[in-house]
């Protein structure tokens, strides 16, 4: 068995050293502990495992190789597009690769610095061998200040704003900024004691060189990283929200409006901001960030070829102009669609807090409802079983009585009996929605229950369908309603009552008419809370009240509610 099991340890370091492809030792005769009969074969499971291993680190190493020389590539031509604009030396206008450095190791990690050195590698490299070279040490410190700028700015925006942030929140877009103005400080700081230190500039044209050096990386970053965070995140939910007619109008109206700004002598310089506004409040992030991409090329694009009122300062004018147009332009624009996605953010959450106080709501009434039968209901039919068994109980003795008691007992019967009533039908509204199909039947419903006992006949007269009215409308006109059916059957010894409603352009007319005592409704009513609910249940939902009536002249109660355009919206 020992022998056994050291054969399998032999075996198993023979096969590990054939399975790393180095060649066979020179003495290929076995260990003297190594059985006759053992084979490779045998130790397939080992081998395979092994293999295996090795082509999925090959794989990873493959894969992430691949992402460095593709983000080197990505890095090195938006190096190229920012140069179109220099200042002196290797100063831009515009730097685009510290933001799209910022954002790829915000996004991915800060594993893939590599790309960056690279593509860093490379455009010091054309800086050294062209005609006049910047000295190598001044190339050598810009290089470190540059890769101190997208690591400290990616730690910085994880830090400030999280991780995956969609930048829609006007504090991420304030944490964004606050985050890239000290990650840029830092480069434009290196590069700055960089060029002094070789002479490439003095120290009079020092706080030149370092602003111009920082509002470039600054401009660079504020294009690109929020353009990076919302695109990269979910391209195909960005694109369809820009893919229709409008979107394609938008795209149009910045170019054109962005070439204007800046090709013209007129002071027209901020006629792009319109056409930016309509892209952060209909399209929200992608559509701000594309925007300002599209204004920021045509403004460089432009000015690049000796055109327009930023082309005809001196140089460092020049690019100042740019860049404070670029800045102001990024920032307005992203604090604006960050506003917007916040006040959409908020209305799909207030939908959705009525839509859970509504079923809250009915989750209360039923709960009321079984308390009310199991309590008050209960306790008003024992009273009126005692009322009633009193009054057999006094019909039956044969003593003389002056009938008062008999009067009495009826009287708390009688209205016992109402009270009763009126807690079944509490019950029954309340054990369901009872505008769940409508305005139209719960009235009807209201009316017709009113009706089985000794009140007045009602007569309604509505329109088939649902009312284009908001739930919460619904829910104030028949509580109105409600209240004015019921001094109907209480107080105005009506014989008929009239439920009229009526749909006009913009407004739901309903009234409530009888034809009973009346009175006057101008006075107050002292215990009496009817009309006061009326009337706040119609300011609530900004309609119309008015209540018309005199003694002996009946009662009109009129509610003008206002419709909505599209009819019942949904959640609310």
């Amino acid at each position: 068995m020992v022998q056994e099991n050291e054969t399998s340890v032999a075996g198993g370091a023979w096969v590990i050293w054939r399975s790393l492809g180095l060649s066979q030792p020179s003495d290929t005769t076995p260990p003297p502990w190594r059985s006759p009969m053992s084979t490779p074969a045998q130790l397939s499971p080992v081998q395979s495992t092994l293999g295996r291993g090795w082509a999925r680190g090959r794989l990873r190493v493959g894969r992430y190789l691949s992402g460095v020389l593709l983000l080197a590539a990505a890095y090195y031509g938006s190096a190229k597009i920012g140069q179109t604009l220099h200042y002196t030396a290797s100063v831009s206008a515009i730097w685009p690769p510290a933001g799209l450095g910022i954002a790829a190791l915000y996004l991915w990690g800060v594993r893939w610095w590599p790309g960056v050195f690279i593509a860093e590698i490379v455009v010091n490299a054309e800086l050294l061998a062209e005609p006049h070279p910047l000295p190598l040490g001044s190339l050598l410190g810009q290089q470190a200040g540059n890769m101190a700028e997208v690591v400290v700015g990616a730690l910085l925006l994880r830090r400030l704003i999280g991780p995956r942030a969609a930048i829609d929140r006007a504090e991420q877009v304030g944490g964004l900024v606050a985050a890239l103005a000290v990650a840029t400080a830092i480069s434009a700081t290196v590069g700055m004691v960089s060029m002094l230190a070789g002479g490439v500039i003095t120290a009079g044209e020092a706080p030149t060189f370092w602003r111009t050096w920082w509002l470039g990386d600054v401009a660079g970053a504020l294009v690109v990283v929020p353009l990076v965070l919302t695109w990269a995140s979910d391209p195909g939910r960005a694109w369809r929200r820009l893919r229709t007619a409008e979107g394609i109008l938008l795209i149009a109206t910045v170019a054109t409006l962005g070439a204007l700004a800046v090709s013209t002598n007129e002071p027209v310089t901020y006629v792009v901001f319109p056409a930016l506004i309509w892209a952060a409040s209909r399209f929200g992030t992608p559509g701000a960030t594309l925007s300002i991409v599209i204004a920021t090329g045509v403004a460089i694009g432009i000015t690049a070829n000796d055109v327009g009122p930023f082309f005809k300062q001196p140089i460092d004018h020049r690019t100042l102009s740019t860049q404070v147009y670029i800045v102001v332009t990024a920032m307005t624009t992203l604090f604006l669609a960050a506003m917007v996605s916040e006040r959409e953010r908020a209305t799909r959450q207030l939908a959705g807090a009525k839509r859970r106080e509504g079923e809250q709501a009915v989750q209360e009434r039923q709960r009321i409802a079984r308390d009310l039968h199991d309590s008050v209901s209960q306790a008003l039919f024992s009273t009126l079983l005692h009322t009633r068994t009193a009054q057999k109980a006094l019909a039956q003795e044969s003593a003389p009585h002056d009938g008062r008691l008999a009067r009495d007992l009826g009287a708390i019967g009688e209205l016992t009996l109402g009270a009763q009533t009126d807690i079944r039908n509490l019950i029954s509204e309340l054990g369901r929605d009872p505008l769940e199909d409508g305005l139209v039947p719960a009235l009807l419903g209201h009316a017709t229950r009113l009706a089985r006992g000794e009140g007045p006949a009602i007569e309604v007269h509505a329109p088939d369908g649902r009312l284009p009215l908001a739930a919460r409308t619904e829910a104030q006109v028949f509580g109105i309603g409600r209240e004015a059916l019921g001094n109907v059957v209480k107080h105005a010894q009506a014989s008929t009552a009239w439920i009229s409603v009526e749909e006009r352009p913009g407004q739901v007319v309903v009234e409530i008419r009888d034809d009973g005592l009346g009175f006057e409704p101008d006075v107050d009513h002292p215990g009496h809370f009817g009309l006061e609910s009326m009337r706040s249940r119609a300011a609530e939902i900004g309609a119309q009240l008015s209540i018309t009536s005199g003694p002996g002249q009946g009662t009109v109660v009129r509610i003008e509610a206002p419709a909505e355009a599209n009819g019942r919206p949904d959640g609310l």
